[in-house]
């Protein structure tokens, strides 16, 4: 199957109001600490423009300094509160819808796979990033 016709999904509630959520998920301030997949990894830096056109920066690193990577894209949809689509600089493509319900958000990620690594560890990678912003925006 290619990575253009196969598509994953992660998703969260976080009990939070939308707007929480949003401003959570898009200030490099708490992108550093949220964007991760496990304990041994970590987000330095982050820049943010959210907006079409716009786009984002997360270095991603490996705690003990052995790996890391810039996450890098360009928004091509953004409706505040709402929904945000970017394409990933390696062409991927990458959808998050955010609904509110009884003051707690819905967040659903729909992203294209890669051919790398199986679909299977790819969406466990993208939930583990999914459920640490849900711990931390829960907290904050």
């Amino acid at each position: 199957m290619s990575s253009e016709s196969q598509k994953i999904t992660a998703q969260v509630t976080i009990d939070v109001p939308v707007e929480k959520a949003w401003e959570i998920w898009s200030s490099p301030e708490h992108i550093v600490q949220w964007a991760t997949a496990s304990e041994d990894w970590h987000t330095p830096k982050s820049e943010n423009d959210l907006k079409p056109g716009g786009g984002f920066k997360n270095r991603m690193e490996a705690k003990d300094g052995s790996a890391g990577f810039d996450f890098t894209g360009t928004y091509d949809d953004v409706r505040e509160h709402e929904f945000i689509s970017y394409t990933i600089a390696d062409g991927r493509k990458v959808e998050i819808t955010f609904k509110e319900t009884d003051g707690k958000t819905e967040l659903i990620e729909v992203f294209d796979a890669e051919n790398e690594h199986p679909a299977d560890m790819q969406q466990q990678g993208w939930q583990a990033i999914l459920d640490n912003f849900k711990r931390h925006a829960e907290a904050a």
